[in-house]
């Protein structure tokens, strides 16, 4: 396929504040760029994210911040990055949603229109409760439905909303950034979580982190993400706040595994492994996750990745397991995700998925 140039409206490439899509953006983007591509990441100056930079502006992207406020402003970005073979609206940029997913259907020109939807099922939960959201009469404008993931139960709901195509491009692994290091003193404990607080994950971490803490008062817990500071603990679980990029690999290879707690609608989904699994495997981490269909898709149970159904079976995963045996599923997780799913892989599937819809256009 010959170089495109992207538009890309997203919540923040250069930001993980309050923005746990960062990881998905700054790795699709990047073997974008590897495979030739040329893509402008627009993002808003909102939430304070650009005071929480986590990355300079990367070479393999050209990254415009816009004001937020006024919705000329927002739509000056729009007409900028209109001069484009392909202009992508993301789901939750945070403000002005509505606006941008009109906004790029009507300035897109001859450019393919995709619509990037990072939570699918939590998107399609409001557009199936209301037909009269704004959303569903562009879902079958867009020449393009991608999803972070979902498997085939969203894709058949999207395509009944009316999309032309949909196809999941689910997380994956940049071992460029993702790897092993050596272990960091701060975050030295049995089991670590790292997730910021929102109100569909919050029920889920009570239950498969704070109760397996209170089950297991002899282990160690740290917990870390944006906006638990208030919440009351376990006297075995630390706070660490917001945890930057920066040092993430760290905060992986320490501990003696990693806990990965989906939201609600993820896991009532499926098919929807978090960044968060293989930032941690990528480290050789021995992730510990919640159940939810199609983990086998990703990582093998037992061998390359261990499933807890509750708080019950987290506490007993973490007493039972020796250091040799966390090691052994970190390996092969690893091993697992460098063959089959990196972000090199993925951008190979966004770019089959372009040159079939450009071919019907």
């Amino acid at each position: 396929m010959s170089a495109l140039r992207i538009s890309f409206f997203g919540s923040s490439l250069v930001s993980a504040y309050w923005n746990g899509a960062a990881t998905y953006y700054r790795g699709i983007v990047r073997a974008l760029h590897e495979r030739g591509h040329a893509v402008t990441f627009f993002e808003p100056d909102a939430f304070d994210r650009q005071r929480h930079r986590d990355i300079a502006d990367p070479d393999w992207a050209d990254v415009v911040v816009y004001p937020a406020d006024r919705e000329e402003d927002v739509l000056a970005a729009v007409a900028r990055g209109r001069d484009a073979d392909v202009i992508v609206k993301a789901s939750g940029v945070g403000v002005h949603d509505e606006l941008l997913e009109a906004a790029v259907l009507d300035s897109r020109g001859s450019a393919l229109a995709v619509f990037w939807d990072v939570d699918a099922p939590a998107t399609l939960a409001r557009l199936e409760a209301d037909a009269l959201d704004p959303l569903c009469a562009l879902v079958p404008e867009y020449d393009l439905v991608l999803t972070y993931g979902g498997g085939d139960a969203v894709v058949e709901r999207y395509r009944a909303l009316g999309a032309r195509d949909c196809v999941p491009v689910y997380n994956a692994l940049d071992p460029t950034t993702h790897h092993p290091v050596e272990p960091d003193p701060r975050f030295a404990c049995d089991l670590t979580f790292l997730g910021n607080r929102l109100p569909d994950r919050e029920a889920r971490v009570d239950e498969f982190f704070l109760r397996a803490a209170a089950l297991a008062p002899e282990r160690t817990f740290l917990l870390g993400g944006a906006g638990w500071d208030d919440k009351p603990l376990p006297p075995n679980v630390g706070c660490l706040g917001h945890v930057s990029t920066n040092d993430h690999n760290a905060l992986n290879c320490t501990p003696l595994a990693v806990l990965n707690v989906s939201r609600e609608s993820m896991a009532a989904n499926g098919f929807s492994p978090a960044t968060r699994v293989f930032e941690a495997a990528g480290a050789g981490a021995c992730v510990v996750t919640d159940a939810w269909d199609g983990i086998e898709l990703f990582l093998e149970p037992e061998r390359e990745v261990l499933v807890a159904h509750d708080g019950t079976d987290v506490a007993r995963l973490v007493e039972e397991l020796e250091p040799e045996r966390a090691q052994a599923v970190g390996a092969a997780a690893r091993d697992r995700l460098l063959a089959e799913h990196t972000y090199a892989h993925r951008a190979a599937q966004v770019e089959a998925a372009l040159s079939a819809r450009a071919a019907l256009v």
